[in-house]
């Protein structure tokens, strides 16, 4: 209690405007949804979910982000919230330059219009966190600033206190919240929105990309200028392009759709597969289409990461699915939910339902959207960084779907397995794990005088056998076997290295 009200206490204006908004798109029963209020006569219910999410763009972008995460949570929510929150955006007014112009010239130690060749006031786009202008660099290169908004990380981080206080009151009053386990939700929405905030996660993202895709000069990321970032100001290249929105305006620009969306997908499958770091949002704003069927990836400022576990997991849930195999199937769901005390039976019944109805065929909408109906009827619990990845996937079919009507996720799904052994056959897949094996031999190596004295006097101890028994040699054969074949592992190590 004493912290609610430190905290109310400290970001009471915030929660004035949080309230006053709140009363304006009647959404009060929300908040009393998670024990923080009483339900008044907020309107038409089945209005709800739209008018909140009207609510959370009215709120700025803590409260964007957090609808956005929610949209992953098809497991915890119903299809009519779920939809109204993909439909979330974080578009704002643009501002006077005026207003920027002391930012800028703080984070560039002088004023935009002698550190760059041009510079053009009118923004190029604008968002809740920040605003888009375009500049050229001394050597000609087009660049844009990605300028943080004045004022806005004050904002989010008395909006993170004020969610995260109410989530813990929300857990602690109500037994049926508790399964959306809103204080970790909210712990995935701080990091987000914090690492967002500082732009130079963004820049860094990008070089990562950037060079996860050195080898394919069909996907570009724009180099980010350095000298001149920091954590509220990004320059990045200039890159003119297509939307990826409908075949007619590809076409136009002289792009195929079907190569593009054969690239689509083959570059998100091997962020996801292969790389492990991926676009969590892959939607037509953060895409662009070049000449020679080329994409280029925008806006990198939520980037999701996939452990070689999750990554053997999710193939594995495809091959479940192709070979109609509910055994592998329920093996990885339980894995996916382990500690949501779901009982193995329920873990089958899924297996079976999913595989009745999409063995064979993968229409990754229709399994995706079953999977989450079938989590949220039984109890199982989807881990969030595998809602994001389908999220992305989701995405990302949508997107391609737009621009080639016909194109099938599922051969692209088929072509990425190819890829995938390529990638764990190469030099570059083992040279880590060579490493950390010499390390570990190294280890043992250190002990091999001693190891080898106590297996002579294990040796020189043993007391002789009846001449019907045989003595059983095979554990010590077996040390020195491994002794020596650590030693000729570190010796060839030695040699790799």
């Amino acid at each position: 209690m004493l912290q609610t009200l430190i905290v109310a206490g400290r970001d009471r204006h915030r929660l004035q405007e949080i309230a006053q908004v709140a009363t304006r798109f009647g959404i009060g029963v929300v908040a009393a949804r998670f024990g923080l209020g009483t339900d008044g006569a907020d309107g038409d219910p089945a209005d709800l979910p739209r008018r909140t999410r009207l609510a959370l763009e009215a709120l700025g972008p803590t409260f964007v982000k957090l609808g956005q995460i929610l949209a992953t949570r098809g497991d915890l929510l119903p299809p009519d919230w779920i939809a109204e929150f993909e439909r979330l955006h974080s578009d704002a007014p643009t501002l006077p330059f005026a207003d920027l112009r002391d930012a800028v010239e703080t984070a560039l130690g002088e004023p935009p219009e002698t550190a760059f060749a041009s510079f053009d006031q009118n923004p190029l786009a604008a968002a809740s966190m920040a605003q888009v202008h375009r500049a050229t660099l001394q050597d000609g290169q087009a660049v844009v600033l990605k300028i943080r908004r004045p004022g806005i990380r004050p904002r989010i981080e008395a909006d993170l206190r004020l969610i995260a206080q109410g989530a813990a009151l929300a857990e602690r009053a109500s037994a049926d919240t508790r399964r959306f386990q809103p204080v970790a939700l909210v712990r995935e929405l701080a990091a987000a929105m914090l690492d967002e905030c500082d732009f130079t996660n963004e820049g860094r993202n990008a070089d990562r990309l950037r060079a996860d895709f050195a080898g394919d000069p069909r996907v570009v990321v724009p180099t980010i200028h350095w000298q001149y970032t920091s954590d509220a100001l990004l320059v990045m290249d200039y890159v003119d392009g297509t939307r990826p929105t409908d075949p007619a305006s590809l076409r136009a620009a002289g792009i195929d759709p079907a190569a593009i969306a054969a690239l689509g997908a083959d570059v998100v499958l091997d962020m996801v597969l292969i790389n492990g770091r991926f676009h969590a949002d892959p939607h037509p704003g953060n895409l662009l289409c070049l000449p020679g069927n080329r994409i280029a990836l925008l806006d990198l400022g939520m980037i999701g990461h996939v452990s070689p576990r999750r990554r053997e997991e999710f193939v594995g849930f495809v091959q479940a699915l192709q070979r109609g195999d509910p055994a592998l199937l329920a093996d990885i769901l339980g894995a996916w939910s382990a500690g949501a005390n779901v009982a193995p039976a329920a873990v089958r019944a899924a297996a079976d339902r999913l595989v009745a109805r999409h063995g064979g065929q993968l229409v990754l909408r229709a399994i995706v959207t079953d999977l989450l109906a079938v989590m949220r009827e039984t109890g199982l619990v989807m881990p969030s960084d595998l809602l994001l990845i389908f999220k992305a996937l989701i995405t990302i079919d949508g997107v391609l779907a737009a621009i080639q009507p016909d194109f099938d996720l599922s051969a692209a799904l088929r072509r990425a397995s190819l890829r995938i052994v390529r990638s764990r056959l190469s030099a570059d897949h083992w040279a880590p794990v060579m490493q950390g094996l010499a390390w570990e031999l190294g280890r043992i190596g250190d002990d091999a005088p001693r190891l080898l004295r106590l297996l002579v006097r294990r040796l020189e101890a043993e007391p002789a056998a009846p001449v019907a028994v045989q003595p059983d040699h095979t554990g010590p054969r077996w040390i020195a076997a491994a002794i020596l074949a650590g030693a000729a592992l570190i010796a060839a190590a030695g040699l790799l290295g």
